[in-house]
Parts: structure tokens; C-alpha cells; sequence
């Protein structure tokens, strides 16, 4: 047989009944483009393995002994990829009709583009916020000052999260989601897979750097739509989850900033991410201990 043209690859942990969805409309996608499925599960113990061996025979399954992260089992599942393209999705997307055919198309017609990422929805009918800037020091400050917080609409203060924009208009972004990204096999050749010092966050954003890096164009769609619920693994365990993505926000910023930009942005963001951080786990711990 001769290699699809997609390769899917879905890293899972403890999400059966999101996997099982997903998956289910992987199968019954009447989209032309040629495919398979790769999951690979970190140690999930609510039966994710085993409902993907009997409910879905057709997926190439890697069910692993430990939960090695989402990076890690990314990298597993795009060491297996025989495709031309690697879309990384998560367990808890369901892919709407075309989405495939028409991400897989949009790379045929743009080969500048190394990445593309559909329009997601959640599950109240809304549009996902998916896309962002790259967290440059200045954002770093606007979003601490509050400011983003002021003026969305503000193309300046706005930055980071894309406030300003709206999800109707396909443009070129810097870092979508991971929840649903498209990568053109020859980029990815390129840059390599995930990087797993970022095991769980930033992981996707350093990888959109790279491309970005590389010479690769990103771009959003909204011409493909796919539901996502999102969280269905992180939500479980939010207090690790938040320390783990600050420990990721400041890696990220040791190797793409440090010595790239002057020391004092570097000192001030960094500072005042270790603030934010605080605020958050204080703020976390709080509602916690009244929920008690």
C-alpha cells in the first residue's frame, strides 16, 4: 500500500470518551484525502487503550507504561507518521466535514506555509480564542499592566492574545494551538519534532518559533472547523498543570530571549512572570480552599 497523505497523530491520557468521539469522526470524515491514525496514550487508567483496540482496530495504537508527556508522545507518534503531512490533534476535537481536505489543500496552494490551524469551537457555539502572538517582553508588560486587559481592541496592547482580531479573516499568526495544527512534513523534517524539555506547555509555541525561525509562514483558517472541548487532560490536575506552565513560560523565555534581547527586558519579564504566577497560584489555592 502506498503512504497517506495525512498522518493524525493524538496524544491521549485519561480522556476515553473524548478519544472515542474524535476518533469516531476521524472514521465516518468523507474527506478524500488519504490518512491514518496514530494514538498514543500515556498510561491512561479510565480503559483509553483498551477502547481504542477494540472500538477503532484501524488505529495504530502505542500504549505507553508511563505518562511521558504530551511533547514526548507527540514524538513517538511523528517518529511513526508515514504521511506527507502531520496534523497534531487533540483527544478532545471533533473534526467537521472538508476540515481535513481543506487544511491538506491550503499547504498544496501555499508552499511558503509550514503550519496551518482550523477555526475550533467550543462546546457553547463560540469561537475559540486559539491563536497568539509570541510572548515578547512587551506583551509580557501589557499583560501584567492590565492593559491588554483595557484596550482589547488595541492592535498594541492587544497583542499577545489577538483581541483585536477577528477569527473570520484568514491571515498568517504567529503560535496557534496545538489542539489542531496541520505541519507540512517537509518543515517538520526540518525543525525536528517537539522539544521535551517543554513536556506538557510551550511546547507548541517553541515550535511555531522554530518554523517561524526556519523561514516558515503559519497560518489560521477559518475554511476548516473542527469542535474542541478543551482541558479534558489538563483540567484533571490544575495545580501541577499551572506550575508546570510557568516552569514552561520561563524555559521558553531562557532559550528564545536570553542574550537576544537587552537584559533589562529580559530581568522585567521574567520578573514579572514570577509575580503573575504567584497571583495565579494564590489566587487557585483560594478558590480551592472555599470550594473545601
Amino acid at each position: 500500500m502506498s503512504a497517506p497523505a495525512l498522518s493524525i497523530v493524538i496524544v491521549s491520557w485519561n480522556t476515553r470518551d473524548y478519544l472515542d468521539a474524535c476518533l469516531t469522526s476521524l472514521r465516518d470524515a468523507p474527506d478524500a484525502v488519504t490518512r491514518e491514525v496514530i494514538v498514543v496514550d500515556n498510561a491512561s487508567e479510565d480503559g483509553t487503550a483498551t477502547m481504542v483496540a477494540e472500538a477503532h482496530p484501524g488505529v495504530t495504537l502505542v500504549a505507553n507504561d508511563a505518562n511521558l508527556g504530551y511533547a514526548a508522545g507527540n514524538n513517538q507518534g511523528i517518529e511513526l507518521a508515514s504521511g506527507e503531512q502531520v496534523l497534531l490533534l487533540n483527544p478532545d476535537v471533533v473534526v467537521h466535514e472538508g476540515a481535513l481536505d481543506t487544511l491538506v489543500s491550503f499547504l498544496a496552494r501555499c508552499p511558503e506555509a509550514g503550519a496551518v490551524a482550523p477555526r475550533l469551537i467550543l462546546p457553547d457555539g463560540s469561537v475559540q480564542a486559539s491563536c497568539r502572538s509570541f510572548p515578547t517582553p512587551d506583551v509580557v508588560l501589557y499583560e501584567a499592566l492590565g492593559l491588554s486587559r483595557l484596550f482589547p481592541r488595541s492592535r498594541r496592547f492587544g497583542k499577545y492574545r489577538m483581541t483585536w482580531w477577528d477569527y473570520d479573516d484568514e491571515r498568517q499568526v504567529d503560535q496557534p494551538m496545538a489542539s489542531s495544527i496541520l505541519i507540512r512534513g517537509e518543515a517538520l523534517a526540518q525543525v525536528g519534532g517537539m522539544d521535551e524539555q517543554f513536556p506538557i506547555f510551550f511546547n507548541d509555541v517553541d515550535l511555531c518559533r522554530r518554523l517561524r525561525d526556519a523561514g516558515w509562514n503559519i497560518w489560521y483558517t477559518p475554511e476548516a472547523s473542527m469542535d474542541h472541548v478543551g482541558g479534558a487532560s489538563t483540567g484533571q490536575v490544575r495545580r501541577r498543570m499551572l506550575v508546570e506552565s510557568h516552569r514552561s513560560f520561563v524555559r521558553f523565555y531562557e532559550v528564545h530571549y536570553r542574550g537576544r534581547v537587552a537584559w533589562w527586558r529580559y530581568g522585567g519579564a521574567i520578573a514579572l512572570l514570577k509575580v503573575g504566577f504567584a497571583a495565579r497560584l494564590l489566587a487557585l489555592d483560594l478558590r480551592t480552599a472555599l470550594r473545601g
